[in-house]
């Protein structure tokens, strides 16, 4: 975190719940960053772990200006694939437009990234379909 510091950037940790993380919460994220207490390390919010959290409205308020990443992609019913089959903006459940309203609200100001890890699907398409369903999903729907 101090060579981050030096060259003008920070660390960002993300909550991935299930077997593979030992930060299954934003909460759990967010109490790492307050230990650690170091202005150079904030979270990332992933819509892909994060959709699901009913405290969620409140763990964001308190991240406020430590969320350094927003990233979109949409939760599949039914999903075939825990880490290769997140949806488009638009095809899943997850409130979108209510999870970016409460990140811009926290304070966040930054690129909303999109992570579409579709092995099935959007991967199999073209790339031109791809953005193009990208940029208008973005548009009409977060």
């Amino acid at each position: 975190m101090r060579t981050g510091r030096q060259a003008g950037s920070g660390a960002a940790a993300s909550d991935v719940w299930g077997d593979r993380s030992c930060l299954p919460t934003l909460r759990d994220a967010l109490d790492i960053c307050d230990i650690l207490n170091c202005d150079t390390l904030g979270v990332a919010v992933d819509v892909y772990h994060v959709w699901w959290d009913t405290d969620l409205p409140r763990q964001l308020e308190r991240a406020g200006t430590r969320i350094m990443g927003f990233h979109l992609c949409d939760w599949l019913v039914p999903t075939t694939d825990f880490l290769l089959d997140r949806g488009m903006m638009g095809d899943g459940v997850a409130d979108l437009k209510g999870l970016r309203a409460g990140v811009e609200r926290a304070g966040y100001d930054g690129f909303c990234e999109v992570e579409i890890f579709s092995a099935n699907n959007w991967w199999k398409r073209d790339p031109a379909e791809v953005l193009d369903v990208m940029i208008q999903r973005f548009r009409d729907i977060c």
